[in-house]
């Protein structure tokens, strides 16, 4: 089975709407996803391998991303976040779409054009103990990356102390292997490792949730400091909300591939559009249990659908309370309201008719989506 054609919705000879390159006020965009779709093929077959279906872990994904921004990425697991920031990096390849990267187009740039970009664009991943040769001293692996960067043999020594430095651990550490370190530890030599570079992006792969809640801080604010100091960019991938958003700027919620809704931080907590957001908000516990027993929470009920055979429209009408005909049936366009807030939904919620007339289809709706426009549930 060959990949599955994408074509606009009615209208076979469409072409995409151009994804913005930049921000609101003109900032010129460090990172551009341009209708982004990763699927994985499934084979069959004892002696010739056919592809018999296709696992959708990334379907019709744009955004843009300025310098010293913070993009934070949430949703349940399998919706496609850790797939989502691997291709970015392209250590996962596209199967359609582009990502370009200071404008240059790197979705299938070869090894060689990628060295200098890998250079500005790092991932600290979720698991350190993993992501840490266990056979060599940090030394050793602060050292590789300072090469790279093509620091001086005579200075290789003081920029190691000064990263472990900059990440809060001390110079004596560099003799030591990873598995002498905490967990949080090991996370901030990960760290140490992306700044080695001297990049512009850092991708963070759930980079707390292994660790306390007390060292969750110590990284958070460490990261904050960094991008203070650095100017840096981050795509910050997490499961607990309440830390997103703490460091985001803006945040994407994603569900089985899809983006369900694209906000500032604080609007997106403080006025959901989507019902899925509202359902994941819920889930966030309250410190108080009186107020966390009291409240009254937006359970959705049932399973979530297969990637390999996606339903016909919205994603999440199986589960959706507020779900009609004509979200089992289009696909909802990407309808952009007042300050940026972005939504897929057929039914907006926490939104009055004023602000429905004036909202506008955004250039980021996926290729397959419906042209009708939203409209309050009867």
């Amino acid at each position: 089975m060959s990949e599955p054609e994408v074509t606009a919705a009615g209208d076979p000879a469409s072409e995409p709407t151009p994804v913005s390159s930049g921000g609101r006020d003109g900032t010129p965009a460090l990172m551009t996803v341009d209708h982004l779709r990763v699927l994985f093929p499934i084979k069959s077959g004892l002696i010739i391998d056919r592809t018999v279906a296709h696992v959708h872990a990334v379907d019709d994904v744009s955004f843009s991303l300025v310098q010293g921004e913070t993009l934070g990425v949430v949703g349940e697991s399998g919706c496609g976040k850790t797939t989502l920031i691997r291709t970015l990096v392209r250590l996962v390849d596209a199967t359609s779409g582009t990502i370009e990267f200071h404008g240059a187009d790197i979705t299938k740039a070869k090894r060689r054009q990628l060295e200098p970009i890998r250079r500005e664009m790092q991932m600290v991943f979720q698991d350190p103990q993993a992501s840490l040769n266990p056979r060599k001293r940090i030394q050793q692996i602060l050292t590789t990356a300072l090469k790279l960067r093509g620091v001086a043999s005579g200075e290789i020594e003081s920029e190691s102390r000064s990263l472990m430095d900059r990440v809060g651990l001390r110079p004596e550490h560099l003799s030591r292997f990873p598995h002498e370190f905490s967990g949080g530890q090991r996370q901030r030599i990960g760290i140490a490792r992306a700044l080695a570079v001297n990049p512009k992006l850092i991708l963070l792969d759930e980079p707390v949730s292994a660790l306390d809640v007390s060292i969750q801080a110590q990284v958070i604010n460490l990261l904050d400091e960094l991008q203070d100091e650095m100017g840096l960019s981050y795509v910050f991938v997490a499961h607990d909300l309440s830390v997103v958003r703490h460091v985001s700027d803006r945040i994407a919620v994603m569900y089985l591939g899809k983006v369900m809704e694209l906000s500032p931080a604080e609007e997106l907590y403080t006025k959901p559009i989507h019902p899925y957001t509202s359902a994941l908000l819920a889930a966030i516990p309250i410190p108080d249990p009186k107020q966390n027993r009291a409240r009254v929470r937006a359970v959705v009920s049932g399973e979530v659908p297969s990637p390999i055979d996606p339903p016909p429209g919205c994603r999440f009408a199986g589960r959706c309370p507020r779900a009609s005909e004509l979200c089992r049936a289009e696909e909802p366009q990407l309808t952009e309201y007042a300050n940026g807030h972005l939504a897929a939904c057929h039914h907006p919620q926490n939104v009055t008719a004023a602000e429905l007339a004036a909202a506008t289809r955004s250039p980021l709706s996926p290729l397959v989506a419906t042209s009708t426009a939203p409209s309050l549930p009867a």
